[in-house]
């Protein structure tokens, strides 16, 4: 229950916002981080609420899951499972499971740790694929939620590192890697698929353009700011219209009182 109150705890920290988008408020150091250093966990969040709000709905027959960083950290840390199941999305009408892992070890730490993979859970084929960017640093932790997501399933997983993975050249583009090769698999690989076709899961000879995908989702943050910005703006354009009329209408109530006083 203690991982659970660090998760609350992490959502719920106030700092200086910086774009509210749906289920995720980016603050100014998140947006900071994705310039050019590590990605937080709401960067991640942000990046996979987007892919569901823009990408899933074109797909209404697909049954893929985005788990949020906050959650997988749940998943691996929370001893007790009945905790973690009511947290989690129920999976038993779920194909596949995207997972940010991270390498954090500290309990008490929702935001801790140095390193990011993504595990793909298929649900449906009772396999996982791990895509770790820095050779198999995260493997023990991608194990581990293969393991916990097969005791939330009910049904053994079959853990596969995928030796062949894209490789980072720095030590800070390993959350990039993960965002980017998410939506990858999820619209070139899943969702594009035939329902009687084998799809590929090997992301060998993919090339990662890190810088270019940090700028991608700096624009769609600003484009959404922006438009945000133009909705309060409109809106508050249009309660002065209504503020405006109501006082009219009162004052030529009043002046008819008057008249018909006289």
């Amino acid at each position: 229950m203690g991982v659970l109150k660090t998760v609350l705890a992490r959502r719920f920290t106030a700092k200086k916002a910086y774009l509210s988008y749906y289920d995720v408020l980016l603050t100014v150091e998140d947006v900071k981080s994705l310039k050019n250093d590590w990605l937080t966990d709401n960067n991640i969040a942000f990046w996979e609420e987007y892919l569901e709000r823009e990408t899933l709905p074109r797909y209404p027959q697909a049954r893929i899951v985005l788990l949020r960083p906050s959650m997988t950290f749940l998943l691996m840390k929370e001893p007790d499972i009945r905790h973690v199941r009511a947290a989690l999305p129920d999976f038993s009408k779920v194909t596949h499971v995207f997972l940010p892992i991270n390498d954090n070890r500290n309990v008490g730490v929702a935001e801790g740790g140095s390193h990011w993979s993504l595990l793909l859970v298929s649900i449906l084929d009772s396999i996982a694929f791990h895509y770790d960017s820095l050779g198999g640093a995260n493997y023990a932790e991608a194990n581990l939620a293969t393991r916990r997501m097969g005791e939330i399933c009910g049904r053994s997983l079959r853990f596969v590192n995928l030796d062949e993975s894209p490789q980072q050249e720095n030590g800070s583009d390993c959350g990039v890697f993960v965002c980017l090769l998410m939506r990858h698999l999820l619209v070139k690989r899943l969702l594009s698929a035939n329902a009687r076709e084998k799809v590929s899961m090997s992301m060998a000879g993919k090339m990662v353009d890190s810088n270019g995908g940090r700028k991608e989702m700096l624009r769609i943050i600003e484009s959404l700011r922006k438009e945000g910005e133009r909705r309060r703006s409109s809106s508050y354009q249009a309660q002065n219209r209504l503020m405006n009329d109501l006082v009219k209408t009162e004052r030529e109530s009043i002046h008819h009182q008057n008249t018909a006083a006289d």
